[in-house]
């Protein structure tokens, strides 16, 4: 098929011998300089750039973090929470205040608006604490806090059938070889509880010597002290002078003397206290595979990566002499993940490039095909360059990134070459036809690259955690595209200039000849095929938009009416499972462990049902203290009604079934657990953005929120397909509350006398606090464990009166029986409880869940409960910031992009022309989620939103062919059949090379990476339809348009002589 021309070549280089592009095709030098600096600066930079599984990025919330040693959760909430909430309310940068009270800790967490600026958020907040002078007493100093920049890279488990106190000690030497001997500055001991100096002196021997626990905690922390004096100015020089009673260990502690008589006799504290270097009264301990263990977390700091720190651990391990009956394990090596997906995704981009090069090789001349896939690398590699500047990292986002735009960094290349090709066909040499083939069409691909630019330019700015871990891609593919622009027009037409002429023998020679049989045979098709089909189109135009927007209707069905489902975010499987269980406050600890017993050998069973101990490396449980929070912001907690069972599982290669179908036969090997709150399992890999299912409930009475909370998690337990129910709430510890009664008050004592005397006994008096190498040790002075285990010994606590008297507790004061909250949690200064639950998304969808919650189950309670408030919290308030947030810059994008279509046009139709493939992409991305099985997601939606530059580019190059023609011939229709027939290779060879580049990720069968393969159907199954109906349909709608501009012309024509005919209001004529 020819197409007509008035231009001669020669009349055409003398134009196109003008400007940079004409002068870098000229010069291979400049243009392989640019090319060497790309490459090499790449490649350095790199090695450099620092690598991690998931991006990192900043928090959006400060901490404020307080211990109040002994506190209920209502002392510490009037003593310390109000009081800091009032003192940050206000502060600029702040959206909300989120506080948790619980027994000895107070946790505000102050929540940062979108791009305020936290390091001057967290001044303001530290300044506001700071002038607090209200807190109580024994309340510890107020840390305020952003998360600290550390990843956690590995673990290190120390385990044997030896004391915990013996495993403490060597888990202590191999943390001080690890920081001594590797890469590693920090590493956290975990599985323990803090060590301690416990001096316990009883009641009797408190009266022989007239003593009390307060006294006895002064005597101890004046005599350990080490305080410098000074310095000695002598004739020989400075001598410093310094105190120094330090004491460390218990023998040390008994010497001081708490009694002198006047007889010169004294009295030491090892002659009336038991003295012990012990831990902390909490019931923390863990096990590995059944014995004993200590477990040290060992973090990655600034550009460390995960693969040598963890080589660096691995390493030192190995080379470890441990005592008999001792062993060391790793655990939860992330660098074994990052290597796993990563390598998954290298491999999916080497067989989505080999793909693109066979399409390429088909379709354009074998050496024209190379250099256009040099441009690959050269785009890649530039695009390594700009990533430190953005403080991008190597990660399973950004080597996603790359994989999402390996088809489309080529088109630049497809066009410039494919028009390149297009001209030596018509016998021009290599010089000629680079310069004028690129020139033609760098206008509409500097076009097409700003609007991919601008639609994926919303991807930026997504709010909250969906934009935090998919942030990176927009940038990752924004710089590979304008590198790509710089390497289409400036370098590859220079490469294209210096061909030679073709080979006639060798295997060059060999497939050119194949590539040209093809080629002719392609022609064949078009001119004999795709035209006539062309003509029948354009003859029944109207026809053919009615059917696209049909399928338009019909795709927007599928979504509403649930054919294809919608998931916000998925979850991301990784190779720990864990089990959570929760008894009621107050359980003992044989209860706990004899629960983690239970989950452990329900472990055993479901491991030896579904493939042995093969698949399984190991499993750590942990009471006493939570692996991870019950809820996200809520401070660790440290409970003996706590355990946590953790499962290591080999990769997905090296076993049949998933970790969610692990998770699925664990539980349904444990069964119901009797006298437990609640349970959960996970086997997510990384943060999320909150329970499935988490209703926020809010009232001013504790009793009637409770009751409410209860309600609704009672309800929502019926519905099919909700799993783990918690109704944000527990029943408290028993509770006495004492009060002086008269006889209590006429002996002088008061409130303050009652509650220290009475918080010295049993939660101890904390004499001093001193380092202990790495650990920071107290040394408390308390009750034996004997006089306060029972309310008896409780009401025989002795009172010492101000004037020197003795009375016991049970006497001065009453005490009443009653029951402490587990927690009280504010937001805004409101009591709330979070009614949280996870969805089998195989059996229900949270959306719809939800939807009928708030129809069935929340409008009667509300109704019944005055003052009552819900919210939807959780995963659907990130789902409703941020995709609201992405629809709202989306809208934006369009408008930016119409503008850069309008003004190289210069027409205001035509810009919607181009824009109107956009919506069939929706249609191409719904059908394939139908087709693949899978749920819609945040993640194909950010597909979607990048799709659309995608499609409009070849809409673009299509509407340019053809208003070029049009100016040539003169009618619209045959400018339409022909242009759409010469475009027709670069169209289909563009959408062919993005879905080819995506398909090896988009058939992937792995879970390793599966969270993510929504978004390449989105973009290649998107492609792939808008090129149908860019060759099908966007001329129909071009030529609908003329239509509609001739009806317009021609009612135009009646309508201004009808105006210019009618008489003006001051003629006075009357029409006849």
């Amino acid at each position: 098929m020819s197409e007509p021309t008035t231009r001669t070549a020669s009349g055409l280089m003398r134009r196109a011998r003008r400007g940079p592009m004409a002068w870098m095709a000229r010069n291979p030098v400049a243009a392989n300089l640019l090319m060497f600096m790309a490459i090499a600066g790449g490649l350095v930079v790199s090695r450099n750039i620092k690598q991690e599984v998931f991006p990192e990025f900043d928090p959006d919330a400060v901490t404020v973090s307080v211990i109040y040693p002994g506190a209920s959760p209502a002392e510490v909430e009037q003593g310390i929470i109000l009081a800091v909430e009032e003192a940050v309310r206000g502060i600029d940068g702040v959206k909300r205040v989120i506080s948790t009270a619980r027994e000895n800790t107070a946790t505000v967490q102050v929540e940062l608006l979108t791009g305020a600026d936290l390091d001057a958020v967290q001044a303001d907040v530290k300044a506001a604490v700071d002038q607090l002078r209200s807190l109580p007493e024994e309340a510890e100093r107020p840390i305020v806090s952003a998360a600290p920049n550390k990843r956690q890279v590995i673990a290190a488990i120390i385990y044997g059938d030896e004391p915990h106190e013996t495993l403490r000690q060597i888990a202590e030497n191999v943390r001080n070889g690890l920081l001594a001997d590797t890469p590693v500055t920090q590493t956290e001991m975990a599985g323990v509880p803090p060590r301690e100096v416990a001096i316990e002196i009883d009641q009797e021997a408190l009266r022989r010597y007239g003593l009390t626990l307060d006294r006895v905690a002064q005597i101890v922390r004046a005599a350990s002290i080490e305080l410098p004096g000074g310095a000695l100015r002598t004739r020989g020089g400075e001598v410093l002078v310094r105190t120094t009673e330090r004491r460390d260990v218990a023998a040390e502690f008994a010497e001081i003397t708490v009694l002198a008589r006047p007889d010169g006799t004294r009295v030491g504290l090892g002659e009336i206290a038991t003295i012990r270097d012990t831990f902390a009264e909490t019931d923390q301990e863990a096990t590995f595979n059944g014995k004993p263990a200590v477990r040290l977390d060992i973090y990655r700091v600034g550009d460390q990566t995960p693969i040598q720190i963890a080589k660096a651990v691995r390493d030192y391990l190995d080379q470890l002499d441990l005592p008999p009956g001792i062993g060391v394990a790793p655990w939860d090596d992330q660098s074994v993940i990052y290597q796993g997906r990563v390598e998954l995704l290298i491999k999916n981009a080497m067989m989505g490039l080999v793909l693109v090069l066979v399409v390429l090789g088909l379709f354009l001349e074998i050496r024209l095909a190379f250099w256009v896939m040099v441009g690959i690398p050269i785009s890649f590699l530039g695009a390594f360059l700009v990533m430190p500047w953005f403080d991008v990292s190597v990660n399973l986002i950004s080597m996603f990134a790359f994989l999402l735009v390996l088809g489309i960094v080529v088109d630049d290349a497809i066009v410039v070459g494919e028009n390149v090709f297009e001209y030596r066909r018509q016998g021009m040499t290599f010089a000629e036809a680079a310069i004028i083939g690129s020139k033609e069409v760098a206008t509409p691909i500097v076009f097409a690259v700003l609007t991919t630019v601008a639609t994926f330019g919303p991807l930026l700015f997504v709010p909250g955690f969906t934009g935090k871990i998919f942030g990176v891609i927009p940038i990752i593919v924004i710089s590979v595209l304008i590198w790509s622009l710089l390497e289409s027009l400036f370098v590859l037409p220079a490469h294209l200039a210096h061909l030679k002429e073709r080979v006639t023998r060798g295997p060059i020679a060999f497939i050119d000849r194949y590539q040209e049989k093809f080629s002719r045979a392609f022609d064949r098709f078009i001119e004999n095929r795709y035209v006539p089909f062309a003509r029948f189109l354009a003859r029944n135009r109207w026809a053919v938009g009615a059917w696209a927007i049909a399928s338009l209707m019909l795709a927007i069905g599928l979504g509403r009416g649930g054919f294809v489902r919608f998931d916000f975010f998925p979850k991301i499987e990784g190779e720990l499972i864990t089990a959570s269980v929760r008894l009621p406050i107050g359980a003992s600890v044989e209860d706990t462990r004899l629960i983690a017993k239970r989950l452990v050998a329900a472990s055993d069973r479901m491991i030896a049902q579904n493939g042995g101990e093969k698949i399984r490396i190991g499993t750590y449980a942990q009471i006493g203290q939570a692996l991870r929070s019950f809820r996200p912001g809520a401070a660790p907690s440290v409970r003996n009604h706590i355990t946590e069972v953790q499962i290591q599982v080999v990769p997905i290669d090296q076993r049949a079934l998933t970790a969610r179908q692990l998770a699925d036969a664990w539980r349904a090997e444990i069964g119901t657990l009797v006298g437990i709150e609640t349970q959960n399992f996970t086997f997510e890999l990384g943060a999320s953005p909150g329970a499935a299912i988490d209703i926020q409930l809010s009232h001013p009475d504790t009793p009637t929120l409770e009751h409410a909370a209860e309600r609704v998690a009672r309800a929502i337990t019926d519905f099919e397909g909700v799993r783990d129910v918690d109704p944000g709430f527990s029943n408290g510890k028993e509770q006495l509350d004492a009060t002086l009664n008269p006889l209590g008050r006429s002996l002088g004592l008061t409130e303050t006398d009652l509650a220290r005397q009475l918080r010295a006994g049993y939660f101890g008096s904390e004499a001093l606090r001193q380092q202990r190498g790495r650990d920071e040790v107290r040394v408390m002075v308390r009750l034996p464990v004997a006089q306060r285990a029972t309310r008896q010994s409780l009401e025989q606590l002795i009172l010492r009166t101000p004037s020197g008297g003795e009375v016991p507790l049970g006497q001065a004061a009453t005490l009443t029986p009653g029951r402490a909250d587990t927690a009280i949690r504010r937001v805004d200064g409101r009591r709330v409880l979070n009614v949280t639950a996870d969805v089998d998304t195989h059996i229900a969808n949270a959306n719809e869940l939800l939807a009928r919650i708030g129809r069935e189950v929340l409008p009667p309670i509300l109704g019944e409960t005055q003052g009552l408030a819900y919210s939807l919290e959780g995963s659907q308030r990130e789902q409703r910031e941020s995709l609201g947030k992405l629809a709202q810059n989306f809208v934006l994008a369009m408008l930016v992009v119409y503008g850069l279509l309008a003004v190289p046009f210069r027409s205001y139709a035509q810009p919607i022309l181009v824009m109107s493939v956009i919506p069939f992409g929706f249609v191409g991305a719904v059908l394939g989620h139908l087709f693949m099985g899978y749920d819609l997601s945040v993640i194909s939606v950010l597909g979607i939103v990048a799709l659309a530059g995608v499609v409009v580019n070849d809409s673009l190059i299509l509407v340019v062919a053809t208003n070029e023609l049009r100016e040539k011939l003169g009618d619209p229709t045959e400018a339409v059949i022909l242009g759409t027939a010469r475009r027709f290779r670069p169209i289909l060879l563009t959408s062919l090379t993005t879905f080819f580049g995506l398909m090896p990720m988009i058939f992937e069968t792995s879970v390793q990476a599966r969270f993510l393969i929504p978004m390449a159907i989105s973009l290649g199954f998107g492609v792939l339809t808008s090129t149908i109906i860019v060759l099908v349909v966007v001329p129909s709608f071009y030529l609908m348009l003329e239509d509609v501009k001739r009806a317009i012309a021609w009612l135009g024509g009646p309508l201004r002589r009808l105006l210019a005919e009618r008489p003006s209001a001051d003629s006075g004529e009357v029409p006849q």
